[in-house]
């Protein structure tokens, strides 16, 4: 069994045109319940973050769901799975933060690389020292990891920052990789 026992999950709200993303976040959902990991995620029941709670909740899962209040006014909230209500976007980041192990990045759009990209920033400035993968499904990877390349490249982050996430290729991969990972330091919440 792995030491990870919590792990945020970003995704898309919407399913995106590539069929892949779709069955691979099902894989994702199916497995992380096999290997007793509870998923953290926004508490959609929309998109890929639907798929992703219900495939977990179908093979036995755990599921917390972290939404805003305006969120759930929305009428966007699963209401199949735990919830904590928050106030704000930035305390929906905090929370998963401070609930989860891990964090994986699968496909999706503008929120989804927005909170990829700011457990990538906590982590070089070094808030915390948790794992951080990245899911390449069918090339979705590409651009962020361009992008973050480029920083590196252009002298706006240091060289160091490869290191703080992990590309993986497919959910298997991942799975796998979840079993390996060892528990680490989270950083003092506070600070966030």
């Amino acid at each position: 069994m792995t030491q990870i026992n919590s792990i945020a999950v970003f995704c898309g709200s919407r399913f995106g045109t590539n069929p892949a993303h779709t069955a691979a976040t099902r894989l994702l959902g199916q497995g992380l319940a096999r290997a007793g990991i509870r998923l953290v995620y926004g508490a959609g029941r929309v998109g890929l973050m639907g798929v992703l709670a219900d495939s977990v909740l179908e093979a036995g899962g755990a599921v917390l769901g972290v939404i805003p209040e305006f969120l759930k006014r929305w009428e966007v909230a699963h209401d199949g799975v735990e919830m904590i209500v928050v106030d704000s976007m930035h305390d929906r980041k905090r929370r998963m933060f401070e609930e989860s192990d891990a964090f994986l990045s699968m496909p999706g759009g503008i929120g989804t690389l927005d909170e990829t990209v700011e457990i990538i920033s906590w982590r070089q400035l070094r808030l915390h020292d948790k794992p951080i993968l990245i899911c390449d499904v069918d090339g979705s990877a590409a651009p962020l990891v361009a992008m973050l390349q480029a920083t590196i490249a252009n002298g706006f982050a240091a060289e160091e920052t490869r290191g703080f996430y992990e590309i993986i290729s497919g959910v298997p991969a991942v799975l796998d990789r979840l079993v390996e990972l060892p528990l680490r330091p989270g950083g003092p919440p506070e600070r966030l």
